[in-house]
């Protein structure tokens, strides 16, 4: 017998990620990642804890791993301040994984995303992001399969419950434009199913693979076949004064949801997202939206939960900040990182000065040490230079934080992130000075970096 493969799954505790385990954990020896620390139990489930921000984290997470489903979407902010958007997060994380991946010698990766709708020059920046990670998990040795799909329908699905949740609350809904919008729902089992197919399969390698349901409908029609499936009469017609942003106050305010996770579902829901291209998988169920529909309402169905666990103690005051500037000179991420220095002494008039020490980069003001960077040559390349927080006035905590520069998307970008940072200064009065200087300078320096030539 055919010695079982290991799957590592990122995401493992979210909706896709624990119907997967469930449904083939008798399949794979699979490691389910998780940014907590798992309680042990008696399943055969090996659970790892991870942080996808430190690459060295993710390296172990992956270490004797043959295969990896990324399922991970937006995380929620793991700091009491997070100053970055979802799209710069996602980028960062996808990249630490891809670097990992190709490290620990993974055989492929399996990415669900969404499908590119056809109207793409105004894209959404869910789906833009999205499409992002895409790039960046394909952008290294590990062969990379996109399985991009409409909205997957199934038991404790989070895009299924906001509309179970309209259809219970509201007796009439005057249906904004985006409603119209047309979309191949797939049941849950249709797209584990594929997921499975591709896992591993060459001959998916490093090509997107859309999967979708037979039937085309509207989000309209998706709320009316759920209404009758509760049995429940309602008022649904569609309206034209509804604006984007009064949508997403109307379904957060309805449906409970938290605003990060409706308000880029929205921005997407806008699009037209039907196959563009004939499913090439074998073999696979069709079922009807009105059986999908039934199926995510039985409550009979035991939804896999994921076991309890505790996160890694942080102190109260941690800071992450990750921006993405723009490089249209494609210049290195060591390059920027050198030049850093030097730009910032010219722009404060050597107020706030620069000065390098062999591997030591310190801040000063008045000849007081604001900040003290070391430099990790061993963990630095061309494309990311690393540098340690390890003093200075302005931060409380010595032995965690650290500094990166990033090159990312064919050099078109620069990602500059402080991660697991503690200021000691107050901290209302860290939020409104320090924090807004530093979103400030990279703003300038973004600036800076667009009048450089290529």
């Amino acid at each position: 017998m055919a010695k079982k493969k290991k799957l590592a799954i990122a995401g493992a505790t979210g909706f896709i990620g624990r119907w997967f385990i469930e449904t083939y954990k008798d399949k794979y020896d699979i490691v389910a990642l998780s940014r907590k620390k798992v309680n042990p139990s008696k399943s055969d489930i090996e659970w790892r804890m991870v942080d996808l921000f430190s690459i060295s984290s993710s390296n172990k997470a992956l270490e004797g791993v043959d295969y990896a489903l990324y399922l991970v979407h937006s995380m929620q902010p793991s700091t009491r301040l997070n100053q970055s958007n979802f799209e710069d997060t996602d980028l960062l994380l996808a990249d630490n994984f891809s670097r990992a991946a190709q490290n620990c010698n993974l055989k492929h990766i399996v990415y669900v995303g969404g499908i590119l709708p056809k109207d793409n020059l105004n894209i959404s920046k869910h789906l833009k992001s999205r499409f992002e990670v895409e790039q960046v998990l394909g952008s290294r040795s590990t062969p990379l399969t996109t399985v991009r799909a409409g909205i997957i329908i199934g038991p404790g699905g989070s895009s299924f419950k906001i509309v179970k949740k309209l259809v219970e609350t509201l007796p009439v809904m005057a249906c904004p434009k985006w409603t119209k919008s047309k979309n191949q729902p797939v049941d849950l089992r249709f797209a584990l199913k594929a997921i499975d197919q591709i896992m591993g399969n060459d001959k998916f390698f490093n090509m997107p693979i859309e999967i979708g349901g037979s039937e085309v409908i509207t989000y309209m029609d998706l709320l009316k076949l759920t209404a009758k499936e509760m049995n429940k009469k309602r008022w649904i017609f569609s309206v034209r004064f509804f604006s984007l942003g009064m949508s997403k106050l109307w379904v957060g305010m309805f449906s409970g949801s938290n605003k990060n996770f409706v308000s880029p579902l929205i921005e997407s829901l806008r699009h037209d997202m039907t196959l563009t291209s004939e499913i090439i998988l074998k073999d696979l169920p069709n079922y009807t939206v009105k059986e999908t529909i039934k199926r995510a309402l039985d409550k009979n169905i035991k939804i896999p939960t994921a076991p309890t666990g505790f996160g890694q103690t942080k102190d109260k005051n941690t800071v992450r900040s990750v921006q993405r500037i723009s490089n249209p000179s494609k210049k290195t991420a060591l390059w920027v990182a050198q030049s850093y220095p030097i730009w910032l002494n010219k722009i404060f008039n050597r107020i706030i000065a620069a000065e390098e020490n062999k591997e030591l980069l310190e801040f000063k003001l008045f000849g007081i040490c604001l900040l003290q960077l070391e430099y990790i040559k061993n963990r630095s390349d061309e494309n990311r230079q690393l540098f340690y927080i390890t003093g200075g006035y302005l931060t409380k905590r010595t032995n965690r934080g650290w500094l990166e520069f990033r090159s990312i998307l064919e050099g078109n970008y620069i990602i500059t992130a402080i991660h697991e940072f503690v200021p000691r200064l107050p901290w209302l009065v860290y939020k409104f000075t320090q924090a807004k200087a530093h979103l400030l300078v990279m703003k300038k320096f973004e600036k800076y970096l667009t009048t450089l030539k290529k």
